[in-house]
């Protein structure tokens, strides 16, 4: 068979050249020719509904939709982030730094998978049998029915999958693999773009679940074009310091359950282990009320959690600064606005911190009460009560606007023995909770003042 011929296309224009150049011959910007596959043209006279057939159109109201069958990994946190476990024909990509436990989970994953007779496959494309092995051995995995294939060549690589079919195949990693068809090198964006839509197409008409290892950039986004997110069901991101021992996996797409789902993992000697409670993690044990601190009952996914919101509030030599660690910078000049304006309190002369204890990114605007508590306490150095958690959006108005699941975030504060909470107005329950107190309330100024009893 004839090997396909190849063609740089321009990404902002469509133009095609024949060779790589630096501009684009149609619209003249610089380094946006890629390559790409060069399609058969079609014979002349020869229609496309004489090719292809015409399609039969169906009625959306008439179609009876069906669950689709999920597949546990037996690690209950990751499970939790793809929804329920793996769906067949499913793909899913996950990234992260290097040295985060990417390969680590996958391998727990896959072991378990194979000890329940499962066909599962994984192709290493960045190390060897003999360093996978290792690695095996390391976590203590049980892995006697897992196979196994080091090879880069996608072509290879799918005559493979369709002789074993297994249920379940990681790829490890995307980047490493080429095709073929294109004369680029691995890792390059039309070799990723190619393999990952050759893949995908092999999972959506075979039923087996790919799972793709990415990697990143210095950003810490995914590598390769933004194509790879949109074709896969499900994007994974590893969030964490690798000096730290925990391990945040996050769900950012998924066709098949919850987004911004989050897992949270704990890196031990046997490799990657489930966290049953992560809010203990992101609550600090102080042995007396501190001020500048604040814990925020914020939402991920389907799960409350329960983060302790830090600030420090100290006089400015210079221009006042203004760092966050874990939420958004521009959001804190705004509340520090809004905090002048509607409650009367000054921070223009200050330099104000603050900081998500536990290493968690915090990206929901409920978190703005517990931010300009936390200033507040800080600046007066006045401690919040004990047992005190809030949560709430502030309007530049100086409103707070009610978040979703209040009933769930109270409930989970009450579990975890917290008896005060303050909360917008609209998220008061119409039924008492049992052991929690809860203030509502609707203006800045009003939370405040509360803050103090």
């Amino acid at each position: 068979m004839a090997k396909p011929k190849s063609v740089y296309s321009c990404t902002e224009c469509g133009a095609t050249a024949p060779k790589w150049q630096g501009q684009c011959p149609g619209c003249g910007q610089w380094n946006t020719l890629v390559e790409a596959v060069m399609e058969t043209a079609t014979p002349a006279g020869r229609s496309f509904a004489s090719l292809a057939g015409v399609s039969s159109l169906q009625t959306l109201g008439k179609i009876q939709p069906r669950e689709e069958p999920r597949q546990p990994t037996g690690i209950e946190e990751f499970d939790r982030v793809l929804g329920g476990g793996l769906v067949a024909g499913g793909v899913v990509l996950i990234g992260g730094d290097p040295g985060i436990g990417k390969s680590t989970l996958l391998l727990q994953a896959l072991a378990r998978l194979a000890q329940t007779n499962e066909n599962v496959l994984y192709v290493s494309g960045e190390e060897s049998g003999e360093q996978v092995a290792l690695r095996s051995q390391r976590l203590q995995l049980d892995v006697g029915n897992m196979q196994i294939l080091t090879e880069i060549n996608l072509e290879k690589i799918l005559a493979t999958l369709i002789a074993s079919r297994p249920a379940v195949a990681v790829i490890d990693s995307i980047q490493t693999l080429w095709s073929d068809a294109l004369q680029s090198a691995p890792g390059s964006v039309a070799q990723v773009r190619e393999c990952s839509a050759q893949l995908t197409r092999f999972a959506k008409q075979s039923g087996t679940c790919i799972i793709l290892v990415g990697h990143v950039t210095k950003d810490g986004s995914l590598a390769g074009p933004r194509v790879l997110e949109h074709i896969v069901d499900t994007v994974l991101y590893f969030e964490g310091d690798t000096h730290s021992s925990f391990r945040l996996v996050r769900a950012f797409k998924n066709r098949f359950g919850a987004v911004n789902e989050l897992g949270v993992f704990a890196m031990t000697e046997k490799g990657l282990r489930g966290v049953s409670n992560p809010s203990a993690l992101f609550l600090s044990q102080h042995s007396l009320d501190v001020a500048g601190s604040c814990v925020l009952i914020t939402q991920e996914g389907t799960r409350p959690l329960l983060v302790e919101i830090q600030a420090l509030v100290d006089t400015a030599f210079g221009n006042p600064r203004r760092l966050t660690v874990g939420l958004e910078q521009n959001r804190l000049a705004m509340l520090l606005a809004v905090l002048h304006r509607h409650a009367g309190v000054v921070c223009s002369d200050q330099d104000v911190f603050v900081n998500a204890v536990g290493g968690v990114k915090i990206t929901e605007p409920a978190a703005d009460l517990a931010v300009l508590l936390a200033i507040v306490s800080s600046l007066r150095n006045k401690p919040l009560p004990g047992k005190f958690a809030v949560f709430g959006e502030i309007g530049l108005a100086g409103e707070i606007r009610p978040a979703p699941r209040g009933q769930e975030r109270l409930k989970e504060a009450a579990k975890l023995g917290f008896t005060h909470a303050i909360v917008p107005k609209a998220n008061a329950p119409k039924q008492p909770i049992k052991g929690i107190e809860v203030i509502a309330v609707d203006r800045v100024e009003e939370a405040i003042e509360k803050m103090r009893g």
